[in-house]
C-alpha cells in the first residue's frame, strides 16, 4: 500500500501520521509538498494536522486552493482513499470533498485532552480492523472542531451511513458532555459518498504503540494497511 502525505506550511503532525502508516502499513510514506502535482501511483492521500497557513482565513480555506489540490480532487475522482485528520479534515470541507464545516468550538476555546469515539459501522475500509460499536479513546487538540451542517445533510450522511465516528462517554453514551466542541448530533467523523474518503478531528495516529500511552487508533491504520491486500 503507497501512501503520501501531503504537507502544507504550518502543518505539524506529518511526523505522527508517517509513524502511524508505516507501524501498519511496513513502508514510508511520501511526504509532498503542496506545490506538487504529480501523485501518480499513490494508493492513499493522507492529510494531517495542524495550521495550514496559519489559520489566517478560515482553518483550511488557503489550503484547500493549493496546486496539490488538483491531483487530490482527480485522485478522489478515480475512487482512491483519502484521510484528512483534524486540519486536514477542515481542508477537506473546505475543498468540497466532505460536506459540511468545522466551525469554532462551542465554548470558543481551543481544546487539547483526550476524547472517546464510537465506531458507528465497521465494513468500511478504515474500519474493518474495529467492531461496530466499540469505544476507542483519542486524542484531540483544536480550536475549530465543532461540525456543522445544516439538517438535510446530517439526515442524508445518517441515512446513508456516512457518520464514521461519534463523541461519546468511555461506556459509548454520546451525552453533551462528552461532546466538547459542539459537534451536531456529536459528530466525530464522517466519509464521502463512495466510503473512499474519511474526515475526523481527533488524532488516532497519536496512540498507536505503547509508549505512546496505547493503541487505540492503530486499528484504523491496519485497516488502511489491508487496501492493497
Amino acid at each position: 500500500m503507497r501512501a503520501a502525505i501531503i504537507v502544507f506550511p504550518g502543518i505539524n503532525r506529518e511526523r505522527d501520521l508517517a509513524i502511524a502508516l508505516e507501524r501498519s502499513t511496513g513502508r514510508a510514506p511520501r511526504m509532498v509538498w503542496h506545490k506538487e502535482t504529480d501523485l501518480a501511483g499513490i494508493d492513499l492521500i493522507a492529510i494531517p494536522g495542524g495550521f495550514s497557513y496559519g489559520d489566517y482565513l478560515r482553518c483550511g480555506a488557503m489550503a484547500a486552493q493549493s496546486p496539490v489540490m488538483g491531483a487530490i480532487r482527480a485522485h478522489a475522482a478515480r475512487g482512491g482513499h483519502i484521510l484528512g485528520v483534524c486540519n486536514g479534515f477542515q481542508i477537506l470541507t473546505e475543498a468540497g470533498l466532505l460536506p459540511g464545516a468545522l466551525l469554532r468550538n462551542a465554548a470558543l476555546r481551543f481544546l487539547s485532552m483526550d476524547c472517546h469515539l464510537r465506531v458507528e459501522r465497521a465494513d468500511t475500509d478504515f474500519t474493518r480492523h474495529y467492531q461496530r460499536g466499540e469505544v476507542f479513546r483519542a486524542p484531540l487538540a483544536h480550536g475549530d472542531g465543532n461540525y456543522f451542517a445544516d439538517e438535510a445533510t446530517l439526515d442524508r450522511l445518517e441515512g446513508e451511513g456516512r457518520v464514521a465516528f461519534r463523541y461519546t462517554t468511555p461506556m459509548g453514551e454520546t451525552t453533551p458532555g462528552a461532546n466538547r466542541n459542539g459537534s451536531a448530533r456529536n459528530i466525530a467523523g464522517i466519509y464521502s459518498e463512495n466510503l473512499r474518503i474519511l474526515g475526523l478531528m481527533p488524532h488516532p495516529e497519536d496512540l498507536v504503540d505503547p509508549l505512546m500511552g496505547g493503541t487505540d487508533g492503530k486499528p484504523l491504520f491496519d485497516s488502511i494497511a489491508a487496501l492493497a491486500a
